[in-house]
């Protein structure tokens, strides 16, 4: 009844229309015209605001800084580093490893420079224990009998590269260097698995495998020097071994010597001299070889065999970092000999704030040494790497 109703009072001659739905939303060809006059007017905004053309992208883009060398500095050879990938550059060589300014840049391309300086001193950086095994390309020199090392072009020396990193603390500190590593195979891999890793390993020149041995020492957590045979009294009777460096050759004749040495492996801080009484007593015999060592970025580590070393005196001239040992800690073969040189050592470093003992890879010594420094840790001895308390004439 109700939509005849309705057709009652329709006019004559039309029809009913249908009452439409409201609309819940804007059309699509509602939403493409407004999204156009917004982007009109979003486009003409920026041409009306900004201040120039966009002619130069770099002046008004965000990007991630890069870092950049001076056009005179060449780069170094690239190098598994502890740090990011990208290391930055030095504006200037170095002169003797000290601090260095790197240019850090927004975007390639800019000149000058517009970020700030930073200044960097490579004396402070210690290798990534992750890493430590893999040399530093920019710290080797290729020779016909192996890999040298030498300081990179931004001045850096292996002394620094290959440091075991410590505490820096002030208390009483100890360190042991175990040496005559490669020369017996199993007595090596019994050092290296047994001893902690603040212990500092020295490798004989003529030991067997010495890079496999020197990637499992550094793979392990240890700083490693190489040990390289100088005349002793009554030589050649008592003979350190092949390639010794004598007072009677020729200065050429021992640096060739001490290349033959130095190449056997790559990754230490320095040397340390295997007997050597005699050479290390003539200042004309031991000067070329402390100025290569200098020249080298390499540290002295005297075993302190010899009162009549002028190792100490050409160091300083030199400008190689040195240490000495207080004490041969395995003279005699017993451990309870032993346990008394390593308490001697702990009295020494509490009277004088550090002590170095100096032992070789004998099996009582390695396990009488391991077990020593558990303890020594409990009294508050910080056994440490031989770098961290060599005297570092470049470092004042």
């Amino acid at each position: 009844m109700a939509d005849i109703g309705k057709d009652i009072e329709r006019p004559l001659g039309q029809k009913l229309q249908p009452k439409r739905r409201a609309s819940r939303g804007i059309s699509g060809g509602t939403l493409v015209a407004v999204l156009a006059v917004l982007a009109v007017i979003g486009v003409s905004g920026a041409i009306a605001l900004r201040d120039k053309p966009f002619r130069k992208p770099q002046d008004v883009a965000v990007s991630t800084p890069k870092v950049v060398a001076a056009p005179a500095t060449p780069a170094p050879a690239p190098a598994p580093a502890p740090v990011a990938a990208a290391t930055p550059q030095a504006s200037t060589p170095m002169k003797s490893g000290g601090p260095q300014i790197i240019h850090v840049q927004t975007e390639e391309g800019d000149s000058p420079p517009k970020a700030a300086i930073v200044i960097r001193d490579p004396s402070t950086l210690g290798q990534n224990l992750k890493v430590a095994h893999i040399p530093d390309r920019a710290l080797i020199e290729a020779s016909e009998t192996g890999p040298l090392p030498i300081r990179s072009a931004d001045g850096r020396r292996p002394f620094d590269v290959y440091a075991r990193p410590w505490s820096g603390a002030r208390g009483a500190r100890v360190a042991i260097v175990i040496g005559g590593l490669a020369v017996s195979q199993t007595g090596t891999q019994a050092a290296i698995a047994k001893l902690p890793a603040e212990v500092t390993l020295a490798f004989a020149p003529q030991g067997n495998s010495i890079g496999r041995w020197m990637q499992a020492a550094r793979q392990s957590g240890h700083e490693i020097v190489m040990q390289v045979p100088l005349e002793p009294f009554d030589y050649p009777n008592i003979n350190p071994g092949r390639n010794t460096l004598t007072v009677s050759a020729s200065p050429d004749e021992n640096l060739k010597s001490l290349h033959w040495a130095l190449s056997r492996t790559t990754n230490y801080t320095g040397v340390m001299n295997y007997m050597g009484a005699r050479f290390s007593a003539d200042a004309s015999a031991m000067e070329p070889f402390m100025a290569e060592l200098g020249k080298r970025g390499l540290a002295y580590i005297d075993d302190g065999s010899s009162s009549r070393s002028v190792a100490p005196d050409l160091a300083l001239k030199d400008g190689v970092p040195f240490v000495a040992g207080d004490m041969a800690i395995d003279a005699v073969q017993d451990r309870g000999e032993i346990l008394k040189k390593l308490d001697s050592l702990e009295a020494t470093a509490r009277a004088k704030g550090s002590a170095v003992g100096i032992g070789s890879a004998f099996d009582i010594t390695v396990d009488t040494v391991t077990s020593w420094i558990a303890e020594a840790k409990k009294r508050g001895i910080e056994i440490v790497p031989i770098s961290a308390v060599a005297l570092d004439p470049q470092k004042g």
